[in-house]
């Protein structure tokens, strides 16, 4: 869907309720953030900040009018950015600039449509979590003295946060939430080694789904909290399958995965139908299928974007 010399690492989909396709990417060689829309025959492509390196890390949210939001990292700043459109065009500011960011950010808006973005903070190696009420930023300390890579926010529906992180030195998979008085945060899988890749899903109760590479199977699985206890189990592998994985919950609290196959550099796609897990292919031209985001249309059919690495493009699939 964009072939222009090299974009698509760091990318995030979302679908409105036209089921229409939204994209936020990154251009690697412009160091330029970058965002598309079909609007119904073509893509509409337009560069949303190219002041500096900007734009990796991204992650796009849509309000209740299908008016994009996006959280990303300033590299020349080492600082964190958003980025809004209005009727009048894009509006970006700088959230935080105190001290170098990570290569993570996750964003959700909550019922009113306010921002909540959760990052790393590499210089006091601290996750972060910033919520904008009115025009001001509030800052919170999620936790301490440790070095995450990857995480993955998700509101519940009191608008209470749900992150899921990795400790990439501790190489475990975190869990936190807000009980509306601080953070109760534990940690899952550790059965094994968890590497970068980390994705957070909320079902209908409220409980949470996370899919994760284990490095210790090398291995896509899947952990979820029952009420009572976690249960996990490997989704596919062994084989190196699982890395870039991305996880929606149908409106059954079915799992959706898309994933990146290592070994094969193959686009991989997991459903559970209500029984036993469907593994399928998606794309295998060339090494592609890594930054994956996926999306459900209100549909239940899944969408994805995702970077072709040999060819250096933003790919999307979807299911009809």
């Amino acid at each position: 869907m964009d072939s222009a010399q090299d974009v698509g690492p760091w990318n995030s989909l979302a679908i409105d309720n036209s089921h229409y396709p939204h994209i936020s990417y990154y251009d690697a060689i412009d160091g330029d953030l970058e965002y598309a829309v079909w609007n119904g025959s073509d893509w509409d492509i337009e560069t949303v900040d190219s002041k500096g390196d900007v734009g990796q890390c991204n992650s796009l949210a849509l309000n209740h009018s299908a008016e994009p939001r996006i959280s990303y990292i300033d590299v020349d700043e080492g600082s964190l950015k958003f980025a809004e459109w209005f009727s009048s065009g894009w509006r970006t500011q700088t959230v935080d600039s105190r001290d170098e960011y990570g290569n993570c950010t996750s964003l959700a808006l909550d019922d009113a449509g306010k921002p909540h973005i959760t990052y790393s903070d590499l210089s006091w190696c601290n996750l972060m979590y910033v919520v904008r009420k009115s025009s001001s930023w509030y800052f919170a300390i999620v936790d301490t003295q440790i070095t995450t890579t990857n995480n993955s926010l998700v509101l519940d529906g009191s608008d209470y946060p749900h992150i899921a992180y990795n400790d990439y030195y501790g190489q475990e998979l975190h869990y936190a939430c807000w009980n509306a008085d601080g953070w109760d945060i534990e940690t899952v899988g550790t059965v094994d080694f968890v590497g970068e890749h980390v994705s957070l899903a909320l079902d209908n109760a409220g409980n949470p789904h996370i899919a994760y590479y284990s490095k210790s199977y090398t291995a896509l699985k899947l952990i979820r909290w029952t009420g009572t206890r976690w249960e996990g189990e490997i989704v596919d592998g062994p084989g190196q399958v699982g890395e870039y994985n991305s996880l929606a919950l149908d409106d059954s609290g079915n799992p959706h995965i898309s994933y990146y196959d290592v070994t094969e550099g193959d686009l991989k796609y997991a459903a559970w139908n209500g029984s036993n897990w469907e593994i399928e292919t998606v794309d295998s031209d060339g090494d592609v299928g890594k930054y994956t985001s996926l999306a459900l249309d209100p549909k239940g059919n899944p969408r994805i974007s995702y970077y072709d690495s040999g060819n250096y493009d933003l790919k999307y699939a979807r299911r009809y």
